[in-house]
C-alpha cells in the first residue's frame, strides 16, 4: 500500500461486548480520552483515534479466552487498539500505569533488531476486552517482513 494509500484510509469501526455502559465511558471515555459520539441505553460511540469504536451490552459476550505465542509473550488472540506514534505510546504507558491498569504483557519492546521491532503493551478493559496498543520508530516498518 503506497504512502498516499495509507494517508486517505477511511475510519475503521469496531463493535465490541461490554458489561457495563458506564464501565466503558469511564474507561475509554476518561482514561483513554476518546471522545463520545452517540448512544443509546444499549451501545455508546467513542472516538479512538479518529477511528468509530461502539461498546454494546453484551455481558454474556466479554473477555478473553485464548492466546497464541508471539516473540515469547501469550497474545490475547482477540484483541483491538492502536498504533501510536513512540511519544504518544510512552505516554500511554505512563498514564495507563498511573490508573493501575495491570498489564497481560508489559510494556517493551518486540522483535529487537528485526523488520517489524516495536513497541508493544496489552491490557485488559473492565470487560475483560483485550488491547494492544504498539508503536513503531519508524513508521513505515508497519507492514515489514
Amino acid at each position: 500500500m503506497s504512502q498516499a494509500t495509507q494517508d486517505s484510509m477511511p475510519p475503521f469501526h469496531l463493535a465490541f461486548p461490554v458489561h457495563s455502559l458506564e464501565a466503558a465511558r469511564a474507561f475509554y471515555g476518561t482514561l483513554l480520552g476518546c471522545p463520545e459520539g452517540r448512544s443509546s441505553p444499549d451501545w455508546v460511540d467513542f472516538n479512538f483515534y479518529g477511528h468509530q469504536i461502539v461498546a454494546h451490552l453484551s455481558p454474556e459476550e466479554t473477555g478473553h479466552r485464548n492466546t497464541s505465542a508471539v516473540d515469547g509473550d501469550n497474545v490475547p488472540v482477540r484483541h483491538f487498539g492502536a498504533v501510536l506514534s513512540m511519544s504518544q505510546w510512552e505516554t500511554a504507558a505512563e498514564k495507563l500505569r498511573g490508573a493501575g491498569i495491570k498489564f497481560i504483557i508489559e510494556p517493551h519492546i518486540r522483535f529487537k533488531g528485526e523488520p517489524g521491532e516495536q513497541a508493544t503493551m496489552f491490557f485488559l478493559d473492565p470487560s475483560g476486552n483485550a488491547m494492544e496498543f504498539k508503536a513503531f520508530a519508524n513508521m513505515a516498518s508497519l507492514f515489514a517482513k
